[in-house]
């Protein structure tokens, strides 16, 4: 297999919804507004204005001279530099700090709310048990007495039964006098 270097086309070929061009406009978009913004310096004076003198050493000691400018205002602008990044530096910690004083006050106010957000749910949750519990112990006296007066209702039905067939027992005929009680009935049929 042969390696190919990676053109435009051949990424294209292979897919270009992999890349990602959003990363790309940001940045673009983050240079282009440094640029809109950004103030830049005058040109400096001595740039292009040299004329070369006749005399050498004359030369040399302009030269000198501009050279030693030239490392004035180079380290004047290095001082301000560090100054204006000291600075940004100095906001930044100043915005940073002020951003976790603020998230720890909401931490804080969001830890407070969340206990007593528990402490409510707790005390509906101790009442929801005692009301639960009260119900529970409702319902198995309900039981209990609806399981008394079962039995008691089974019992008294035994008892009228019993009653019943002690009164219809009365009415009942012996055994010695059934076989008279039938004949009586075959040989004195009375007609309906």
């Amino acid at each position: 297999m042969a390696f190919t270097t990676n053109t435009p086309s051949r990424l294209m070929r292979q897919g270009a919804s992999s890349l990602s061009f959003r990363s790309f406009s940001t940045e673009s978009t983050h240079h282009r507004y440094h640029q809109e913004t950004h103030s830049f310096l005058e040109p400096e004076s001595y740039i292009n204005s040299w004329e070369a003198p006749k005399d050498p050493k004359d030369a040399e000691r302009k030269l000198a001279q501009l050279r030693r400018d030239y490392a004035k205002k180079v380290s004047h602008y290095r001082k301000d530099y560090i100054h204006e990044i000291e600075m940004l530096r100095v906001e930044k910690q100043r915005k940073d700090e002020a951003r976790l004083l603020a998230e720890r006050a909401a931490n804080e106010e969001r830890r407070r709310l969340k206990a007593e957000a528990a402490k409510v749910r707790a005390e509906e949750r101790k009442i929801f048990q005692e009301e639960f519990r009260k119900t529970l112990m409702k319902e198995r006296e309900e039981k209990l007495e609806h399981w008394r007066m079962t039995g008691q209702k089974r019992e008294d039905e035994k008892k009228a039964r019993k009653k019943l067939l002690h009164e219809q027992s009365s009415l009942w005929i012996e055994p010695k006098e059934l076989e008279k009680k039938i004949t009586e009935a075959l040989v004195d049929s009375t007609p309906l």
